[in-house]
């Protein structure tokens, strides 16, 4: 009985090896390569695309307060005051 358990034993392990090297030989091959690169040039294209979306959408907020802080969206206060270059003050 112990002989054959170790029997099925080795043959599982043996089977699980040739398995793993199996696997680890098709990603040498050139279509192996292939598929992992095209699979990392898809992984980077949709990183890229993620990251223009949030520099996008950090760009359009601070337009927002730039306009807002310059009065360039038409919302200026009327009581603001403008510096002159030699250092007077003038209305709006």
């Amino acid at each position: 009985m112990r002989r054959l358990f170790w029997l099925a034993m080795g043959i599982t392990i043996g089977a699980l090896i040739v398995r793993k090297l199996s696997k680890a030989a098709e990603k040498l091959t050139p279509r192996g390569m292939a598929g992992g690169i095209a699979t990392a040039l898809g992984d980077l294209a949709e990183a890229l695309r993620d990251f223009s979306a949030d520099v996008r959408d950090a760009m359009s907020e601070r337009e927002a307060e730039l306009r807002e802080g310059t009065g360039l969206d038409g919302k200026l206060d009327k009581s603001a005051t403008l510096q002159k270059a030699d250092g007077t003050d003038r209305a709006v």
